[in-house]
């Protein structure tokens, strides 16, 4: 059995150029699916955020209409009251890379707001990149890569990666409303950033880094994931 730390926001609002919060936290899809798959399979998940303040999930995620279905957002809500990990997080300063088998950050705009600048999810994500132990990343969670420079530089670089993108952005309305937006800055970290079509699932594998585009990607970025547990 491995033990999979899920990093995850702790905020609870994203905000924007003009200084207005706009409400959010992490995805829902993103982390159950791969939750779901993991636990299945006989893993341990341990919850870490920052401060350990328990996670919000952005409501908007359990809306039918961007679930998919009543069905499946009545299945990810479940999913979410099952998964007493998300109301017992351990604070993400106090994660050590050693106690882990793997390192999965779900989305959601809260990295954006957190992650992108927390320096303690950069030391880990540092570790986890040179460790070769396998790190999953997806939709807006690559936020978190911005916070590993080191004078300037980040050990992302030359990685090839896929993440939410400008034309998804753009999609739901918000990227004019953005201060920056995350495929603009991940280019600009220096990245080989790809992409597949809005919406689909499209995953990128490169050496011990996978990364998923959108909420789409986080079921089958969890298979891959599962493959190299197993």
């Amino acid at each position: 059995m491995a033990k999979i730390l899920f990093v995850m926001t702790g905020a609870s609002y994203w905000t924007l150029k003009d200084g207005t919060r706009h409400p959010t936290g992490y995805w829902a899809e993103e982390f159950a699916a791969p939750y779901s798959a993991l636990v299945r399979a006989g893993h341990e998940v341990v919850v870490a955020t920052p401060g350990g303040v328990v996670p919000h999930v952005d409501v908007m995620s359990l809306r039918p209409t961007m679930a998919g279905s009543e069905q499946i957002a009545l299945e990810l809500e479940g999913i979410l009251r099952s998964a007493d990990e998300l109301r017992a997080p351990i604070d993400l300063a106090d994660a050590r890379l050693e106690d882990y088998d793997a390192v999965y950050y779900p989305g959601g705009h809260g990295p954006m707001e957190d992650l992108s600048v927390d320096a303690a999810s950069g030391r880990l994500l540092t570790e986890a990149l040179d460790s070769g132990k396998p790190l999953a990343v997806v939709c807006h969670a690559p936020a978190a890569m911005l916070a590993t420079r080191h004078k300037g530089v980040s050990p992302f670089v030359g990685y090839r990666v896929t993440a939410y993108t400008n034309d998804e952005e753009k999609a739901v309305g918000l990227a004019d409303k953005a201060r920056w937006l995350l495929e603009d800055e991940l280019v600009d970290l220096g990245v080989e950033f790809s992409r597949g079509e809005i919406w689909k699932p499209y995953t990128v594998v490169d050496r011990n880094l996978y990364t998923g585009q959108n909420p789409a990607s986080a079921g089958p970025l969890a298979q891959q994931l599962l493959a190299v547990l197993n």
